[in-house]
C-alpha cells in the first residue's frame, strides 16, 4: 500500500511539474508576441511623420520645378541632332535645323589660355534681342586662324559673321543667323546656335525677352 501511495505521488509530482513547465512556455509565448506587437505598433506611430516630411519634400520639389515650367511657348535646343524647336507643353510648332557647338578645344600655346567650345546644357531665358549685330571677334578666333590679335578695338568687329539677327541667352551665348549655311546641321560652332535666315527670322518675331530656352 505505502508503494502505492509512492508511485502516485511521483506521478503527481511529474504533472505539476510539467503543468508548470507548460505555463512558463505558454506565458513567454505571450510575453513574446505582446513583445513583438508592441516593436510593430512602435514603428507603424513613426509612419505619419515620415509620411508628412514625405509630402513636405514632395510640395518643395514641385514649387522648385515650377520656377522652370514656362507659361508659355518656349525654345528646345536638340544638340545632339542639332534641332530647335519652338514649342508649347503640348505640341511642337515649329522645328528647324540648327547646328550648335563642337565640343572642341583650342589652347594658346603662348599663354597656355584654353576655350572649349561646347554649347551650354541646361535652363536658360532670353535676355538680349538685337537687330544687325555685329560680332566682336575674341582672341580665340585669331589664334585659332594663327592671326595676330590686333590692338586697335576697332578691327574686332565683323557685321557680317552673325547674320540678321541675334537672341542672347546669356553668358555671350547667341541664337544668331550664319554666312555658312550649308553646314546647318553639323555640330561647327564655338558654343552659339546658328539658325538660317528665315527659319531665325520667324523665330525672332516669336521669342520675347524672358522665353525659356531648354538646351539638351
Amino acid at each position: 500500500m505505502r508503494r502505492f501511495l509512492l508511485i502516485l505521488l511521483t506521478l503527481l509530482i511529474v504533472l505539476a511539474a510539467g503543468f508548470v513547465m507548460t505555463v512558463i512556455v505558454v506565458n513567454r509565448r505571450i510575453s513574446l508576441q505582446y513583445e513583438e506587437t508592441a516593436a510593430v505598433d512602435s514603428l507603424t506611430t513613426t509612419l505619419p511623420a515620415d509620411t508628412k516630411a514625405a509630402q513636405k519634400a514632395l510640395k518643395e520639389a514641385r514649387t522648385a520645378l515650377a520656377k522652370y515650367r514656362p507659361t508659355g511657348p518656349y525654345v528646345v535646343i536638340n544638340t545632339h541632332a542639332n534641332k530647335l524647336m519652338w514649342r508649347t507643353m503640348d505640341s511642337v510648332l515649329y522645328a528647324w535645323t540648327c547646328s550648335t557647338g563642337t565640343g572642341g578645344e583650342l589652347v594658346d600655346s603662348a599663354t597656355n589660355r584654353r576655350w572649349v567650345f561646347d554649347t551650354p546644357r541646361g535652363v536658360f531665358k532670353v535676355d538680349s534681342k538685337l537687330a544687325e549685330p555685329w560680332w566682336r571677334k575674341p582672341d580665340w578666333a585669331y589664334i585659332e586662324e594663327d592671326e595676330k590679335i590686333p590692338k586697335n578695338e576697332n578691327e574686332r568687329y565683323d557685321p557680317q559673321m552673325m547674320g540678321d539677327y541675334a537672341i542672347g541667352f546669356g553668358d555671350g551665348y547667341f541664337i544668331h543667323g550664319t554666312i555658312y549655311e550649308r553646314l546647318l546641321g553639323i555640330s561647327v560652332t564655338h558654343g552659339c546656335v546658328r539658325l538660317g535666315a528665315d527659319d531665325l527670322k520667324v523665330l525672332w518675331g516669336l521669342a520675347k525677352h524672358g522665353t525659356y530656352v531648354y538646351i539638351f
